[in-house]
């Protein structure tokens, strides 16, 4: 017999489910939200808000070693490592406690423990301080999101670490290996390159960033080769050995293997859907490659069980989840027309930064698109200059015909926060023409993007 009656239960506490838990309470709707960790996921605790805490330590000290660039002249720079990682985890403390907050002010029920949906009615919490209490509910939303995949041949180690491991690492190492190039590996090879530790990373397919434009890519490994980073592409890591001092790895490079020992290897090589113990087997959920397969308005093929966010398949972005749970929960409640995502951003926070959304140009040629691009560098913008990072370009592929932005691609000084013009104009049907015709401030690093809507005519002034 279930102890307490809910319109809503959510399962998972991360990006998707604390979004739909408050959106379900500003609905004015009885809600609970079971997270097994702590309010805020993996995101918030393990993932995008520790490592930009992290990040931006590493982005002060790269910025005062330019400091007599700009005429100021500074002693020896010190820096305390543990201080830098403490500091990761008070921040991801206070938005923690930040998510809690915002239950308590939506009337959210927050149970801190281990849930499992028993059928389409009821949840069990099986573990922690709530251990046997029965949730009904009207309607569930798992959203459990994933876990950090592991490569099978790597041990358990505190020298071989996935990212949530690598947060919280008690001492910088002097070498590192980074298996793995994507968001995650990139920004650890800077952060810890930015410190003076030996980074090396080691990708399996022929480019940095992989889902990244080639040029992107490009961009990145000259100005990664720049910092000290060293990349290799193209490579199968095949073995590992733990030493006296590191570990050894084994990789395949051209049909050769190569040995590297490192006193420490970080695994930045994907995720993996995390539903462990959390459904019961019975209800037969409908799941593709372990993720749950739901319709346009986010519901399994279980009435009234639904799902959003990583647990549902890629993009693998807490943007994503949130706008994918916010839609779930509207539709649930028939606040409004659930929508499918369409067009997102990426966002990588390396050093220089990455945004794109849309396709890259080998994608439109592949689909045969009849596509124009434009292309501006910061080279050339006032404002990037002026603040020593022009380093990178805005790159914007539209239709030939109509001038419809197709895809929108950004290496350079806050590249994630410049993306978004190209995202509301591409979720608005817009045009290059009226990105060009859109009067933008000067001097800023938006100028660059009207720019590029201009080069697509060859009418771009600045160069």
């Amino acid at each position: 017999m279930a102890d307490v009656k809910y319109d809503l239960v959510v399962v998972g506490g991360g990006p998707a489910g604390y979004a739909a838990a408050i959106r379900a309470g500003q609905l004015g709707k009885k809600v609970a939200c079971v997270e097994m960790d702590r309010a805020g996921g993996t995101c918030l605790n393990w993932g995008c808000i520790p490592s930009k805490a992290l990040l931006k330590s590493a982005e002060l000290i790269h910025s005062i070693k330019k400091s007599e660039e700009f005429g100021i002249k500074v002693g020896s720079v010190d820096y305390d490592f543990g201080k830098i990682i403490q500091r990761s985890r008070g921040v991801a403390d206070q938005m923690a406690k930040g998510i809690e907050f915002l239950f308590k002010k939506n009337k959210v029920e927050y149970i801190v423990g281990k849930a499992h949906v028993d059928d389409a009615k009821t949840v069990s919490i099986v573990e922690g301080k709530s251990k046997g209490k029965k949730l009904s509910a009207s309607n569930i939303l798992i959203s459990t999101g994933c876990r950090a995949r592991k490569l099978p041949f790597l041990q358990d180690s505190e020298r071989i670490m996935t990212s949530r491991e690598a947060l919280v690492m008690k001492k910088q190492p002097k070498s590192v290996a980074i298996i793995g190039s994507g968001a995650i590996g990139v920004e650890f090879a800077y952060f810890l390159n930015a410190f003076g530790t030996e980074v090396t990373i080691l990708e399996v397919m022929d480019q940095l960033v992989p889902v990244e434009d080639e040029e992107i890519a490009k961009t990145l490994g000259r100005e990664f080769k720049k910092q000290g980073i060293k990349s290799e592409l193209g490579v199968q890591v095949k073995a590992s050995e733990l030493t006296k001092d590191g570990v050894k790895l084994v990789y395949e490079k051209k049909g050769k293997d190569v040995e590297l020992e490192v006193e420490a290897v970080i695994q930045a090589v994907g995720v993996v859907a995390f539903l462990d113990g959390a459904v019961n087997p019975s209800l037969n959920l409908k799941t593709e490659r372990d993720y749950l397969v739901v319709d346009d308005k986010y519901m399994t093929n279980v009435a009234g069980i639904y799902a959003a966010g990583d647990i549902i398949g890629p993009p693998w972005l807490a943007h994503v989840a949130t706008f994918e749970a916010v839609q779930a929960v509207n539709g649930i409640f028939g606040a409004a027309k659930p929508r499918r995502v369409k067009n997102f951003p990426g966002a990588t926070y390396c050093n220089p930064q990455i945004a794109s959304t849309g396709v890259t140009e080998k994608k439109a040629k592949e689909q045969k698109l009849d596509y124009k691009v434009g292309k501006f560098p910061f080279v050339a913008s006032g404002k990037a200059v002026a603040g020593a990072h022009s380093e990178g370009f805005v790159k914007l592929i539209s239709d030939a015909k109509t001038g419809e932005i197709l895809g929108a691609h950004i290496i350079g000084r806050d590249a994630t926060e410049l993306i978004t013009e190209y995202c509301l104009a591409m979720e608005m049907e817009g045009t290059i023409d009226e990105i060009h015709g859109t009067i933008h401030a000067h001097p800023t690093l938006s100028e660059a993007l009207a720019e590029a809507a201009a080069d697509t005519h060859s009418e771009a002034i600045h160069i």
